[in-house]
């Protein structure tokens, strides 16, 4: 026979959430597992002790949690969907018919709270898993991504000049005619600044940098720097930095994190893999230092050794295919220090492959930065069994 559903909400009922909730359900797992109780002796000193109470900060972290796990970014859709699932309200521990605090306490407890407590979470978290031996913290994997600032293009805005400055320079060029005073930059006929960092700022996010990656447009961003360790993939580092700082500039910093974050535990990272863009002298120095074995392929302009030119080092010289030789003539700062080596004009003037070679030029020159030994030996390190692995 068929069956007809009638509905008729009831004004009582008897009804636990706990029993509504499966057991294999994640927020329910995570609601036993997961001990914050620390956060309230952590962020005691952002509250008074007079005025209305505030939202848990264990409700609130739970809730960002939430809008992780559910890839929903708006404060405004996380506390929408939290009101309609039962294995959410269960995990921060409303009841159904409690009221769910206002989307814009969340943004407000955000901003109330420093990095620090964050970086405390992340740690009490990161202990759990080292607990239960998920990572052994020997080989870290780490990358960058950019993050897009909360402001609009728009909003970037020539840095200021310092107005005593340009009375000061007005009055030592006061006694000049008018066309030899300099010309303030937003004058006719001036052509104005190469837009960049160095002299744009963004007027709603003065930290946020203009970044971009190849084929997209050009954004106000941050970078983000992680690390995982590649035995479990949990991540064992984060860090935000200007978007105009390159990758390995960053890395340093990232080692010390890790290194804190691991140490404490009896851990500590042996191996570090990366990309071509982590690769650098100081990089490679760092990683020496520390004692760790770095993966990190050359950049591209680097080659053991140059195409056509065989380096010999007992008389520090290069010698061609055709048999002339480039010797060391000095010492240049580029990117670096770097040596110089450099052909005789008359070798090259005859030579066969001369176009091929230095095209218009009339000699041959090679520079070799000082730490290239370093690059070779990265070079080595990354063509082994193991490296390519």
């Amino acid at each position: 026979m068929q069956g007809k559903k009638h509905y008729q909400e009831k004004l009582f009922t008897n009804f636990q959430l706990s029993d509504r909730v499966p057991a294999d359900n994640i927020y329910r797992k995570l609601k036993e597992i997961l001990d914050l109780q620390f956060l309230y002796v952590a962020t005691a000193k952002y509250y008074g002790k007079d005025g209305q109470k505030s939202i848990d900060p264990i409700v609130f972290f739970k809730l960002l949690l939430v809008g992780y796990l559910e890839n929903q970014p708006s404060d405004r859709r996380i506390i929408n969907m939290a009101s309609m699932r039962l294995d959410i309200l269960y995990f921060i521990g409303y009841d159904v018919d409690e009221e769910l605090p206002w989307h814009s306490t969340l943004s407000r407890t955000r901003q109330l709270y420093d990095e620090d407590i964050f970086n405390q979470l992340f740690k009490q978290v990161l202990k759990q898993c080292i607990d239960k031996g998920m990572l052994t913290g020997k080989r870290q994997a780490i990358d960058s991504v950019y993050v897009k600032a909360n402001a609009a293009m728009d909003s970037i805005k020539e840095k200021a000049i310092l107005d005593d400055a340009l009375a000061f320079t007005s009055q030592l060029k006061e006694d000049k005619s008018d066309n030899d005073s300099p010309q303030h930059p937003d004058q006719p006929g001036v052509a104005p600044q190469k837009r960049s960092n160095a002299n744009r700022v963004s007027t709603t996010d003065p930290d946020a940098r203009m970044s971009v990656k190849p084929g997209k447009i050009t954004r106000l961003n941050y970078l983000s720097q992680l690390s995982v360790d590649t035995s479990s993939y949990i991540i064992t580092s984060i860090g935000a930095y200007h978007a105009d700082k390159k990758d390995c500039q960053c890395l340093d910093s990232v080692l010390d994190t890790i290194d804190n974050n691991l140490k404490e535990y009896g851990l500590a990272a042996e191996e570090i893999i990366a990309d071509t863009n982590y690769s650098s002298s100081s990089v490679l120095e760092s990683l020496i230092s520390r004692g760790i074995n770095g993966y990190i392929p050359n950049t591209g302009t680097y080659k053991q050794e140059r195409e056509g030119f065989t380096y010999d080092s007992e008389n520090d010289r290069y010698i061609c295919d055709q048999g002339n030789t480039l010797k060391f003539i000095g010492y240049k700062n580029h990117h670096g220090v770097s040596k110089t080596y450099m052909s005789k004009r008359s070798d090259c003037k005859n030579c066969p492959v001369r176009t091929q070679c230095i095209g218009t030029s009339t000699y041959k020159t090679l520079t070799n930065s000082l730490k290239r030994p370093l690059f070779d030996e990265m070079h080595q390190r990354m063509n082994a069994n193991y490296g390519s692995k």
